[in-house]
């Protein structure tokens, strides 16, 4: 076990790191955050800033000598930094499982090969491959860089060849994904934490609402079947074994109409349909993440109520420069609001600023504070 007082190192400084920084910390953990950002969410709760980029040298020479294990907050830590501590340190997820969940091609590679279920899909690099892909895909379809895509960006919607050409063209050609559309019932997703000797801990199955590509609302648990539930935690469970994956790990899932499960994608860290956890878990998303981190035993993911959780994005902001913040007495007025707000210094639409969790006696009440907060919000802007 890496014992509380030791220093762990952080590959990335946005929310999702702060929030494991502040986990850490609270454990007293000594947490090093790598990132170029000066102004690093996480670097404000930790007890060092490695101030550069994510590849320089003698910052990755400094975190493999001083960082007892290091781990990641989100899929574009580059693999090769993973790769090389790891030779020096701890590094939790390893770089190969990183990699693999970063690139849609080896992602949905890695579920056709292991017989997981997924949809109809191609991979697309240059314009020879657009006839074979199209006798894959049936049109309407999504098109997604390999990489580099996330809420919705290097995403489009694709109803014929011509604007499939046409997007194509327009992106440049990089390497992408087409992935046949199918009509959702809704979109779930299951965090998990998983140990180095294969335990696993599994957080309840959560339900999530989508504006324009960015996670509006995720309602725990999920309004679905308890049968459902367990196929989507058997599915996730069996991709973290098969991936032999060490960490958080958020597995997203397509439900259909006949309630089958597609996976959608994997995220390598903690998740946002996961910040739930924090008030509504006897152990958050981000406890895990350090628990696993230091070989310490899992933490119990039993919720203790439902929850609500309402993303709060730059657009909420007022003013021209979106520099006036919310009144947040609509939300802390509230006694079973939990108002999260990640410290970033400038609003702009579409950026997740912070969010909120709604934990009520019901997933109904919950859901119903929550959406009242919301056209609060909305409504003064």
């Amino acid at each position: 076990m890496i014992l509380p007082g030791a220093t762990l190192g952080l590959i990335g400084g946005g929310q999702l790191g702060r929030m494991f920084t502040m986990a850490a910390r609270s454990m007293d953990y000594r947490v090093t955050v790598l990132d170029p950002d000066p102004l690093s969410p996480a670097a404000e709760f930790a007890t060092g800033h490695l101030n550069t980029a994510y590849t320089h040298p003698i910052s990755i020479e400094e975190m493999a000598k001083s960082c007892a294990a290091v781990t990641t907050e989100f899929e574009n830590a580059p693999a090769e930094v993973l790769l090389q501590l790891a030779s020096r340190t701890t590094v939790r997820p390893r770089g190969d499982a990183v990699g693999i969940a970063q690139d849609r091609e080896l992602e949905k590679g890695f579920f056709k090969t292991n017989g997981f279920p997924v949809g109809a899909f191609a991979v697309i690099k240059t314009p020879a491959d657009l006839d074979v892909a199209l006798a894959t895909v049936t049109l309407p379809g999504v098109l997604k860089t390999a990489r580099f895509g996330y809420d919705g960006k290097g995403q489009a919607r694709i109803e014929s060849r011509a604007q499939l050409e046409a997007t194509l063209q327009q992106w440049n050609y990089p390497p992408t994904i087409l992935e046949q559309w199918v009509p959702l019932k809704l979109e779930i997703s299951v965090v998990l934490a998983r140990t180095a000797s294969g335990g696993i801990a599994v957080f309840p199955v959560a339900e999530n609402q989508h504006v324009n590509g960015i996670l509006d609302i995720t309602i725990a648990p999920a309004r679905i079947s308890p049968a459902l539930a367990n196929a989507a935690t058997t599915i996730a469970s069996a991709v973290a074994t098969r991936l032999d994956y060490v960490g958080v790990l958020a597995v997203e899932f397509f439900v259909l109409a006949d309630n089958t499960l597609l996976i959608n994608e994997i995220a390598p860290r903690p998740h946002n349909s996961g910040h739930y956890t924090i008030d509504a878990c006897r152990t958050s998303q981000f406890e895990q993440q350090v628990r696993v981190l230091c070989d310490l035993p899992l933490g119990d993911p039993t919720p203790h109520s439902p929850a609500v959780m309402l993303n709060l994005l730059g657009d909420l902001w007022r003013g021209k420069d979106h520099e006036i913040a919310p009144d947040w007495s609509v939300v802390l007025s509230h006694p079973g609001a939990h108002l999260h707000l990640y410290g970033k210094r400038a609003a702009r639409p579409g950026r997740k600023m912070g969010h909120v969790t709604v934990c009520d006696d019901t997933v109904e009440a919950a859901l119903a504070a929550a959406m009242t907060m919301k056209s609060t919000l909305i409504s003064a802007v």
